[in-house]
């Protein structure tokens, strides 16, 4: 596979030279954890062409703006808060703006832009996030869709409780995918190459709770397909802060090795399934994914690696528009220039974002039909 999935690619040619890893996924009968034991980190680069925002998808955004009202609301007044990850800083800017008083770090490697905004009471770090980090006493920690992109979530975790050593009441909010939701609907495209690590609930907990903190709640949101984890740091004699042994046995595995297995069964089955799917839809004129995130390119990738069965990808993030699909050279554009180029069909990426789209085509008139 493609090492990356959100690179922007200005050339088909460019984009098909893209470096590729193997992603052979691994499940642990003991705890559920999934992670691609082939990962080899040094192969991945988060730079400035690297774009993952999804905001462009009302359904998204409300779900981003429900979470981020759901903290501020959380937070006292003044609260200082980072946040881990934090791409463009989309979703500091929103708890800002739900939380006038507060101020906000957000680190991250892909950011672009001037360091300060909001008269200074957001500020951004343009790395990553590791033990040299230094933003002092702090209210919250925010970290989403971040975990699953790191080979050892356990390191990342407790690099995270040492830095908060001076912030003991600090609340902690991560959001990653559920594996369990990938492997039982058998999401063939939700498993990729910059995914190294993979939770369920268990293990998600378990994870913290190795690391020193207290997890407070788990649960699923986005129509299940995330995990949105609550924690704070444990508190803990200092002989006990160095001991790097467990705080309790594993949990169990859940339906997670099961799950896997039968994900692997049928995994040539599913692609050969989706293979005929789009040479069907071909029948109604010329077809597209929508939604050139990391699910359509890996699903391009997968089906249609000589871009003989898709003419395109469609995305409304006007960023990716008039880019190509790392490691297949697709085009990617905007659902107008799709209809223009013949699209007469397109498969959605994520049936959540089905109807919106529905409404979308709809209301400009486009003879694209959609199927999820």
């Amino acid at each position: 596979m493609p090492v990356h999935q959100n690179l922007l690619f200005g050339n088909p040619q460019d984009a098909r030279a893209i470096a590729r890893g193997i992603l052979g996924l691994v499940a642990c009968a003991a705890c559920g954890f999934v992670f691609n034991g082939m990962f080899d980190e040094a192969s991945v680069t988060y730079g400035e062409r690297y774009e993952s925002l999804q905001d462009c998808s009302p359904l998204f955004a409300q779900h981003v703006e429900r979470l981020a009202g759901s903290i501020a609301r959380d937070l006292g007044p003044n609260a200082r808060i980072v946040e881990i990850g934090c791409g463009r800083g989309s979703f500091l800017r929103r708890i800002l703006h739900n939380a006038e008083s507060a101020s906000a770090i957000g680190y991250d490697r892909s950011y672009t832009g001037p360091a300060d905004e909001c008269g200074g009471r957001l500020h951004f770090e343009r790395r990553f996030f590791d033990e040299t980090a230094t933003p002092g006493p702090v209210d919250a920690v925010i970290c989403r869709h971040v975990i699953e992109h790191v080979a050892r979530p356990v390191e990342l975790l407790r690099t995270l409780r040492r830095v908060l050593e001076e912030s003991p009441a600090a609340r902690i909010y991560f959001e990653t995918p559920c594996i369990e939701w990938i492997l039982r609907n058998q999401v063939l495209w939700d498993v990729f190459y910059e995914h190294c690590s993979y939770f369920r609930p268990a293990s998600l907990a378990y994870a913290f709770e190795r690391a020193g903190f207290s997890p407070r709640r788990i649960r699923h949101v986005f129509s299940g397909q995330y995990l949105w984890l609550e924690a704070s740091p444990r508190v803990q004699a200092p002989a006990q802060v160095a001991d790097a042994s467990l705080p309790k046995p594993a949990p169990g595995a859940g339906d997670v090795a099961k799950l896997a297995a039968g994900f692997a069964r049928a995994y040539n089955a599913l692609i050969e399934r989706w293979c005929d799917k789009l040479s069907a839809m071909r029948g109604r004129g010329k077809v597209a994914l929508w939604g050139a995130g990391a699910k359509g390119v890996t699903l391009a990738n997968l089906v249609d690696p000589g871009c003989e069965l898709l003419d395109c990808l469609i995305d409304m993030n006007p960023t990716k528009q008039g880019k190509f699909v790392p490691g297949t050279g697709h085009a990617i554009c905007d659902p107008i220039t799709a209809a223009a180029r013949g699209i007469r069909a397109a498969l959605v990426m994520n049936p959540n974002y089905l109807q919106e789209n529905e409404e979308f085509v709809a209301s400009a008139g486009l003879p694209i039909e959609l199927t999820a």
